[in-house]
């Protein structure tokens, strides 16, 4: 089992082919497992890296007080790990969340295109209401009431509808949740705020939001775009929060363009895609 022994946990990873490195970063249910459309999509192209965050997986389940600063320090402390200087990174969600925070710290030359996906800028009112609820049914209801209703909050109705019950709805999540670890970890996610630095992002940056995604709404995205000078914004149209898995195909091709060309604009299947003016004042 492949693990990068990090100072104080040991984190699963897997690779994939060969070529300039990807780093693929999960959500909050944090395993890698999530990417597999993707892997299969970039691997021919890339070398591709996936891992299971700390606290989920298979990857040590520290009992510690999670941030997404400490979760970008593990993506980054698997990037020495590796012995890579510099990849590309998509970050879904809580990926986003990572990415924004290594993009406006130090080690920001780490990376170099970055996908934010399906992510947020810093929790609003409703973002605070979805993840309230959340931790009420899983302190209050358990692991099991929380991951059924979990498909409510991550997963197009019609999708729900058809494949609620089939393996394929579970794989975001690792199902040996760890109560304690995943309240700490949504604690960490209403914590997160960089907005004020995005400003200071410079590397080439595409956001991709999902018109229907009710976890985290377009338009943190199109905010998230607003204000990272430079960045590409392409809205899908479904596929809710997990487009990825739901719609692989077009987001595989948005995202291919994007790390191959540099040009998401060109990939068909987006309803809409704009470039921020990199010379833009954002106040």
């Amino acid at each position: 089992m492949p693990v990068a022994k990090l100072n104080d946990c040991d984190i699963y990873y897997e690779e994939y082919g060969e070529g300039f490195p990807v780093m693929l970063v999960a959500g909050l249910g944090g395993v890698g497992a999530y990417w597999q459309p993707q892997v299969e999509a970039l691997a021919p192209h890339f070398r591709v890296i996936i891992h299971d965050h700390r606290g989920t997986g298979r990857s040590t389940k520290s009992h510690i007080k999670y941030s997404v600063e400490q979760m970008a320090d593990d993506t980054l402390g698997l990037l020495d790990w590796l012995g890579i200087e510099k990849a590309h990174l998509i970050g879904h969600s809580t990926g986003g969340a990572i990415a924004q925070t290594i993009l406006t710290g130090s080690s920001r030359s780490r990376l170099d295109k970055v996908v934010m996906y399906a992510t947020w800028t810093k929790a609003d009112a409703f973002f605070r209401r979805c993840f309230d609820i959340r931790s009420e049914l899983l302190s209050k209801s358990g692991a099991e009431a929380y991951l059924t209703s979990s498909q409510i909050f991550l997963y197009p109705s019609w999708w729900v509808r058809d494949f609620a019950e089939t393996p394929e709805a579970k794989a975001i999540y690792d199902n040996d949740i760890d109560k304690k670890i995943v309240m700490s970890r949504i604690d960490a996610l209403l914590e997160f705020d960089v907005e004020d630095k995005l400003k200071n992002i410079f590397n080439e940056v595409l956001v991709v939001g999902i018109e229907n995604d009710h976890l985290t709404p377009a338009y943190f995205s199109r905010r998230l775009a607003e204000l990272i000078p430079g960045s590409q914004l392409v809205i899908m149209k479904d596929g809710a929060h997990v487009a990825s898995m739901i719609c692989p195909e077009e987001f595989n091709r948005i995202v291919l363009s994007f790390l191959k060309e540099g040009d998401a604009a060109g990939a068909r299947g987006a309803i809409q895609s704009r470039r921020i003016d990199a010379d833009r004042s954002i106040s």
